[in-house]
């Protein structure tokens, strides 16, 4: 088995995948159908020829550029497994910290509603459902097969009775108003797309990944139409934003809130992550005078 994953690892670093290492041992235990760990201690045992062609296979298409989440058709998201196909963008960490903004309101909030815009896999509205058993949540997308594939994800962690999933574009199916609202929408600039690695621009869906040249065309959108019909007095609104647009989307939300009230939060890495705005709208329609 050693020789094998060092192969696969060789395979890789030739091919200027950065995580080589990483991916050998997932893929290799993918076709023992072992974990990671159960694999590195099994080292030296011996890999039969038909897993072996396996491996070589998954390997070639690791290589190629195929993400391994793809290949293996799942990502873990929150200490969850989560189905993912070409359907759905890939959950990353990062987002993990909209669903512990999330988590941390919903604390004052007993039985609460979500509103999970743009939910792709299902990755925040099906974790927070999960976390917490009293809430209900709202998810929509404009994808009918991303839905497909997130209503997958609420049965396989068991809260398909309290996630809504509704087709449609950003807040028109959404006629509640919701304690929460996130929001983990498209934001990379059409400008910018060179800059993406092949294994995203490549396979990736591009309506799950861009948002107009600049990459806020959807976010600028969505805070032109909430209302408070949306989110209600003293609930917040959740914007996951893209590397280096955090202070470009704290302004276009100081355009109808109080600074006081907009927050941006970095990510473990240090990078500007989620925009929080607390909503202090009193009436239907607040003031654009802000």
């Amino acid at each position: 088995m050693g020789h094998l994953l060092r192969w696969g690892k060789a395979q890789l670093q030739a091919a200027g995948v950065e995580t080589a290492r990483l991916d050998a041992e997932l893929l290799l235990g993918a076709v023992l159908d072992i974990t990671r760990a159960q694999l590195l201690a099994r080292i030296d045992q011996t890999v039969g020829t038909h897993q072996t062609h396996a491996y070589q296979e998954l390997v070639a298409r690791r290589a190629d550029g195929e993400p391994v989440a793809y290949i293996l058709g799942r990502r873990e998201f929150y200490g969850r497994e989560f189905i993912v196909d070409p359907r759905v963008l890939i959950p990353r960490p990062e987002t993990e910290l909209v669903v512990e903004l999330a988590l941390a309101h919903l604390t004052k909030r007993p039985s609460a509603l979500v509103a999970d815009i743009g939910t792709g896999s299902g990755a925040i509205a099906v974790t927070l459902a999960a976390e917490r058993p009293d809430v209900r949540v709202i998810a929509t997308d404009i994808s009918p097969d991303a839905l497909d594939v997130a209503r997958l994800n609420a049965r396989r962690h068991g809260v398909a009775d309290r996630v809504d999933f509704r087709l449609g574009h950003l807040l028109d199916p959404v006629d509640v108003t919701a304690d929460v609202l996130c929001a983990n929408l498209p934001y990379v600039g059409t400008d910018e797309a060179h800059l993406l690695p092949r294994d995203v621009l490549v396979y990736e869906p591009h309506e799950a990944l861009f948002a107009g040249r600049d990459g806020l065309t959807l976010l600028r959108e969505l805070l032109t139409s909430l209302t408070s019909a949306h989110v209600r007095r003293g609930g917040v609104v959740l914007l996951e934003v893209g590397y280096g647009h955090g202070q470009a989307v704290v302004q276009l939300a100081c355009q109808r809130w109080p600074r006081e009230h907009v927050h941006l939060h970095k990510d473990l890495a240090g990078f500007d992550r989620v925009v929080e705005i607390v909503n202090v709208w009193a009436d239907k329609q607040p003031s654009h005078s802000r």
